[in-house]
Formats: structure tokens, C-alpha cells, sequence
């Protein structure tokens, strides 16, 4: 495999931030599902979560900053008992919010509040549902998931969230069932709101392709199927180089559950933090906000699944 940074440098392109738009903030590994594809490796069994020092020392950094987006994510935040509290507060501070929710969680005991929390907040909600249907659902995110998706979609909508006019986005997250790349997202948009709203009245405003990354969970997964050198390959071969201008590292800045900072979340779970003057994790209450801007980006071959094909983001697609 040619380096990925090989691949950069012959592009001219060598990959530093620019003003950040968006604070993305893991809350932490425990959640209720344990999706075989997570690149968080996140399950019911994992302990790690955002303590309240940390969700303040995070407030106080998007406080000193003009970044006017909080994207929230885990595991499933909405498990972690400062959830509220940091929607809250960034609320207040006039930002927006988004909430990478798995849908399930609002049947989880004490979380049947949710959906009204979001609304009343109005958090955008991103709502992970692999394929729309039961049997693809089910596989990779457990029996029974699928039922309860479509549940939390019907409290949703019923909300006003994906209705057109309500201002209350309701998006949905589409990844790979195995090691092939995302069809065309407009192309796969029109036949989740076409099936979703025949078989369940369900509307929705966006749908999201995001392109599964080789690494931790799902890294094991490929091997044990021996398709792990045949998907890179594949990552690799469908290199664009007009994405690059696009990925998501270069107006994103994401938060670790324990306070260390990075270029992205795919970074974060492979401990590549950055650094401070001694070489040590840079913490979020270390950071100046002015401080970010313009610095350089961590790459590694991994980087090629964001860069393959239409390339992939948390927002999507990079390319039309």
C-alpha cells in the first residue's frame, strides 16, 4: 500500500485545519447496542464516560470560541448522566446541537423523556439506521433493533422532527454492511424516504452514506471473514483526491471522553491525539481556540476510507 501521506504530498495538498465549524464530543464508549461495524467499539460493557470536570473544561473552551456547532456522540451519549446538562449549556451559549442518537436508547428505563428534550432544545437529531430493512438491521445491530428504530422514528416524527416547516432535522446514517463502498447517497436518499414512507409513514430530511473505517471492531471483523487486504485495497484504489478539500478533519475538532483533543473521531480511536510542547495528549483545557487554525493534520493510511470514491464525512458524502 502507498502511504497515505505519499498520496497527499503528490496531490500538493498537505492537510492543516482551517476555522473550525464544528466541536464534535464523545461522551463516552457505554451505549446499549454493540454494532458489529462501531469504530468505537462501543457496547453495554464499556465503563468509559465523560466525567462533569471534563463536560465544564469543554463548555469553557466553546465558550472562549466562535464555533457555532456541538456535535455529540459516543457510544450513545444519552447514556451518559451529564448529557443533558452539557445540551443545555451549549444551548445557552446559542449554539446548535446535533445528537448522533441510535434510536433505541429513548426505550432504555429513565430515557423515555428524550424525544421532548430534543425537541424543546431543538437538537438536531442524527439517527443511525444501517438499511431499511428489518433483516440488514437486525444483522449488524442486533435482534429486535429494527422494530424499535421504527418506533422511535413514529415519536419522532410525531414531534415534528423530519416534517418540512418544523425546523427540526431528523437525519439518517447509512453505512455498509460489509467491505464494499456506499452506493450513490442521493441515489440511496430517494429509496429509504420511498420505502420508509410506504411500509411506515415515516419522513425524514437527509440521509448520510458513511464508509465503514478498517479499524478496531470492524478491523477484526474483516479479518475473521479474511476480507481485510481485499477492503483496503479497495479504499485505496478508489483514492480521489478532489475529496480532499472536503474532509471532515479540516473544520472539526473532536473531544475525547477523558479531555484529550483531536483532528477527528476515527483519530480518537486510534489514540492519535494532539500533541502539546512535550510531546503528551493535548487536553481541551490546554487548547486555545486561536491555537487551532492552521495547524497540521495527523494522517495515516486509514484516512484513505474518508477520501474513497465520493469520499465520507459524519455529514455524508464529501462529493455529489
Amino acid at each position: 500500500m502507498q502511504p497515505f501521506a505519499q498520496r497527499t504530498k503528490e496531490a500538493g495538498d498537505d492537510l492543516r485545519k482551517r476555522k473550525i465549524d464544528v466541536l464534535q464530543i464523545n461522551m463516552g464508549k457505554y451505549c446499549n447496542q454493540a454494532c458489529i461495524h462501531c469504530h468505537v467499539e462501543a457496547g453495554p460493557g464499556r465503563k468509559e464516560m465523560m466525567g462533569r470536570e471534563t463536560v465544564e473544561a469543554t463548555l469553557r473552551f466553546l465558550e472562549r470560541s466562535a464555533i457555532p456547532t456541538v456535535d455529540i456522540t459516543g457510544g450513545a451519549p444519552e447514556l451518559n448522566p451529564h448529557f443533558d446538562y452539557l445540551v443545555e449549556s451549549c444551548v445557552r451559549l446559542k449554539r446548535h446541537v446535533m445528537d448522533r442518537c441510535n434510536l433505541t436508547v429513548i426505550f432504555e428505563p429513565g430515557k423515555e423523556y428524550l424525544p421532548e428534550f430534543f425537541q424543546r432544545n431543538r437538537v438536531e437529531v442524527i439517527a443511525s439506521l444501517p438499511c431499511y430493512t428489518e433483516e440488514n438491521v437486525d444483522q449488524q445491530r442486533g435482534d429486535g433493533t429494527f422494530a424499535l428504530s421504527i418506533r422511535a422514528l413514529h415519536i419522532l416524527n410525531r414531534l415534528g422532527y423530519g416534517v418540512p416547516g418544523t425546523g427540526l432535522d431528523l437525519h439518517l446514517m447509512y453505512n455498509p454492511l460489509g467491505a464494499y463502498l456506499p452506493p450513490s447517497q442521493d441515489r440511496l436518499e430517494q429509496d429509504y424516504k420511498r420505502v420508509l414512507y410506504e411500509k411506515f409513514g415515516i419522513v425524514f430530511n437527509r440521509l448520510y452514506c458513511l464508509t465503514n473505517m478498517p479499524i478496531t471492531r470492524f478491523e477484526r471483523l474483516l479479518r475473521v471473514r479474511g476480507e481485510y487486504d481485499r477492503y483496503v485495497d479497495l479504499l485505496e484504489s478508489a483514492f480521489n483526491a478532489a475529496t480532499l478539500d472536503k474532509v471532515m478533519c479540516r473544520n472539526l475538532l473532536s473531544v475525547g471522553w477523558e479531555g484529550s483533543v483531536y483532528d477527528c473521531d476515527f483519530n480518537q480511536m486510534l489514540d492519535l491525539p494532539l500533541r502539546d510542547r512535550h510531546g503528551g495528549p493535548l487536553k481541551i483545557w490546554e487548547l486555545a481556540p486561536e491555537a487551532v487554525e492552521g495547524h497540521s493534520i495527523l494522517i495515516g493510511n486509514h484516512c484513505y476510507a474518508c477520501t474513497a470514491g465520493a469520499g465520507s464525512s459524519c455529514g455524508g458524502t464529501l462529493l455529489p
